[in-house]
């Protein structure tokens, strides 16, 4: 064992937790001096709220706002609250969001949220909630897919999280448990995290620059329960790693990020899709997802459990049943290899293959972010309130290239990049 590998296995948990909001400002974020930054997080993901507001001002923050949230306060509101209250959302506090971000300030997500959360509350009123957040959020949340800011997400291990991962464990050693695979997919448990998220990063682009030149026309997919074809929009761009903004910063969206992605066409989905894990969306697992394209809509769907959920969601407005992302994941990433469910799509997403319905990124068009909602439209980009991932890879999938001659290139088999 060399003294580097003694030296990261001998790190404490708070040393770890140090180097977490550190790689999130400085690689996730690149939080550049005089920036303003506004963080979500939940009353559990204090501990990392409070080291990364530490690093941000270290790094020349001029000012960090942090919005907490708080599991029992949000299930009074089903318990309580009239039933018009969920037809309601603070669009206020949505439209101070959307005014720091174009005054210029970064955005930082803690993740860690229980994924069972609101599963045994009303579908109904969760799929009104939702969609008034949706709405209200929605002039922010476009800052955001068109990359004009710099914005990242990160994790915090949580109490009702770290339960559902590891139901079999006492409370502190499931903590334990998620805080190790959140450190080791973090890349923090190394000897340079940040040189480590520099050739990790130098390789996703490297596999984007290879699918930018070989501008397939679609994908052809075929696995268990999947024989689905998908077109890709005109002038479609495939992005992985980090991006530098609109207002040249350059970040790393998704920390851990695994994926290579872009954008499909709206109206060229045809077949049918299985979804490969659980979906926690909003507080609610969605499972055993099935669902039929014709001509880019879902004209069928179903799971197993959540069927009301998913309905609701991709009732939302006519962009919920088309796509906005397509991505690619090895099956051997090391989210996929550490044999982890997450329920968490930050992490679940970077283990698999996946497809997000919903808002598409202008950024994954050339001079995408150049143009009106009319022109993205044209080429292809879907436009909808909602953006949501969900995993259709596995190691029993197949996937290849079709040229815009026609012809069919072998892509990935069984999970892997050919």
């Amino acid at each position: 064992m060399t003294t580097a590998a003694l030296a990261t296995e001998q790190l404490t948990h708070e040393q770890k937790l140090d180097r977490l909001a550190e790689v999130a400002v400085r690689v996730g974020l690149g939080l550049e001096r005089g920036q303003e930054l506004v963080m979500t997080a939940s009353l559990d993901a204090l501990p990392l709220a409070r080291r990364i507001t530490e690093h941000a001002y270290r790094a020349g923050a001029s000012l960090v706002t942090t919005l907490f949230s708080d599991d029992e306060t949000a299930l009074m509101r089903y318990k309580f609250a009239s039933d018009e209250s969920f037809d309601r959302a603070p669009a206020w506090l949505y439209d101070g969001m959307g005014t720091a971000f174009r005054s210029g300030a970064a955005r930082l997500a803690i993740a860690g949220a229980n994924p069972s959360l609101l599963s045994n509350e009303d579908p109904d009123k969760v799929g009104r909630a939702n969609r008034a957040v949706s709405k209200a959020y929605r002039p922010a949340l476009e800052l955001i897919t068109r990359h004009e800011i710099n914005w990242t997400i990160v994790a915090s291990a949580t109490p009702a999280w770290a339960a559902a991962m590891f139901p079999n464990d006492t409370l502190e050693v499931a903590l334990a448990k998620l805080w190790d695979a959140i450190f080791a997919s973090s890349r923090v448990d190394t000897e340079d995290p940040v040189a480590a998220w520099k050739t990790h990063d130098a390789g996703l682009h490297k596999r984007a620059a290879y699918l930018n030149e070989k501008r397939y026309s679609a994908l052809q997919y075929r696995g268990p329960g999947t024989d689905f074809r998908l077109g890709l929009a005109d002038d479609h761009l495939w992005l992985g790693g980090g991006t530098t903004a609109g207002n040249g910063a350059y970040c790393i969206p998704n920390m851990p990020t695994e994926e290579v992605f872009s954008t499909p066409h709206k109206d060229r989905a045809d077949g049918v899709v299985t979804a490969t894990k659980p979906l926690s969306h909003q507080g609610t697992m969605i499972e055993g997802i099935q669902v039929r394209f014709e001509a880019g809509r879902i004209v069928e769907a179903k799971a197993t459990k959540g069927q009301e959920v998913l309905q609701k969601l991709i009732d939302t407005d006519d962009g919920a049943r088309r796509l906005g992302e397509v991505a690619l994941v090895p099956h051997s990433s090391p989210i996929a290899a550490s044999g982890l469910l997450f329920f968490n799509t930050l992490f679940d997403e970077n283990a698999a293959c996946h497809i997000a319905l919903g808002q598409a990124y202008s950024s994954c068009l050339i001079d995408g972010d150049k143009l009106t909602p009319e022109q993205l439209a044209a080429k292809g980009a879907n436009d909808s309130l909602i953006h949501v991932d969900w995993m259709i890879g596995s190691d029993k999938l197949d996937i290849d290239g079709i040229t815009a001659y026609g012809a069919t290139e072998p892509l990935m088999r069984r999970g892997e990049w050919v």
